[in-house]
């Protein structure tokens, strides 16, 4: 079998036994592609072939495109799992990725927090008035109330919402399951939302969609995305995202005391180490913190 035909069953092996998602294992698809046609160009297109040196080369004619970093990170990141797909496989005796380093990634992009007044301004008047108010706003209460990501609030059925626990079945990343809570009006605008729904003639309990877009079909992620730019948009601010509710879910957990291991948990991060990355305390809220514990930060004293 050439490398095209192991790639092959690689991309099958993700799909059906890792529970990737569709966007992994298209970019892994692409990105795997893209070395056999580097490969093939390079005359190596043989397993017994393919070592640290072929790696190499291809990571270096990936700089040269000009991608970005991240882009060059990712498609290191899907030879690596190829690669060891091949050593447990045992077609390839050794790891020939390991000594390979990606490049150096700045921690940038993280989204900014919304302020704590602008996300009650926007949770109580920014769907006021949209033809869907009832639905848009408890989307914007499920993002920002229990930290979800935009596949996790459209993947909800009536089956994972336990309304007398206040409690939320999230199937995350890699279908990984979690349970996280939801707020008191959460609830409350899931049984309004419950008895609209059912007066339109929608079923609501089972296996059926939260959220349902045109024909009962569950709602598509760019309507989600649509409602909240729109809602932010109706208050004034700019540049909110469905994850920027998410991220700042947890910014204010954090800036009120939440433990970083439960934070990790209510998020389904698998490391810590994305948790702290990923929640960047404000330098506000340090300078806070430290003021009023550190025996010597002088907080109190008469200038």
């Amino acid at each position: 079998m050439d490398i095209s035909g192991h790639i092959d069953e690689f991309m099958l092996y993700i799909r059906s036994l890792k529970g990737r998602s569709n966007n992994t294992v298209i970019n892994y698809a692409v990105d795997l592609a893209q070395f056999a046609d580097y490969l093939d160009v390079m005359g190596l297109d043989l397993l017994s072939n393919l070592d640290m040196r072929a790696l190499r080369g291809f990571l270096r004619e990936l700089s040269g495109y000009g991608l970005e970093r991240t882009t060059v990170a990712r498609k290191l990141s899907a030879l690596r799992g190829f690669i060891k797909f091949l050593v447990r496989s045992g077609i390839l005796g050794e790891d020939i990725s390991a000594g390979i380093r990606g490049p150096r990634i700045d921690v940038k992009g993280i989204p900014r927090a919304v302020a704590y007044e602008d996300m009650m301004r926007l949770l109580n008047k920014g769907t006021s008035g949209s033809k869907k108010e009832l639905r848009d706003s408890l989307i914007l209460e499920l993002l920002y109330g229990s930290g979800l990501r935009i596949n996790e609030l459209t993947s909800l059925d009536w089956d994972d919402t336990d309304l007398a626990e206040r409690m939320l079945r999230i199937s995350g990343k890699g279908n990984k399951m979690r349970i996280v809570p939801m707020g008191r009006i959460a609830r409350e605008k899931i049984e309004r939302w419950r008895a609209e729904s059912s007066c339109r003639g929608y079923v609501t309990e089972g296996e059926t969609p939260l959220f349902y877009g045109v024909g009962a079909e569950r709602l598509a992620n760019r309507t989600v995305y649509r409602v909240v730019t729109t809602a932010a948009k109706r208050v004034g601010l700019t540049g909110v995202t469905p994850h920027s509710l998410r991220h700042s879910f947890a910014t204010h957990m954090l800036e009120r005391g939440a433990p970083l291991r439960v934070v990790q948990e209510l998020l389904g991060h698998e490391s810590l180490a994305t948790t702290q990355r990923y929640l960047a305390v404000t330098t506000e809220h340090m300078k806070r913190s430290y003021m009023e514990t550190h025996p010597r930060s002088g907080f109190g004293e008469v200038k």
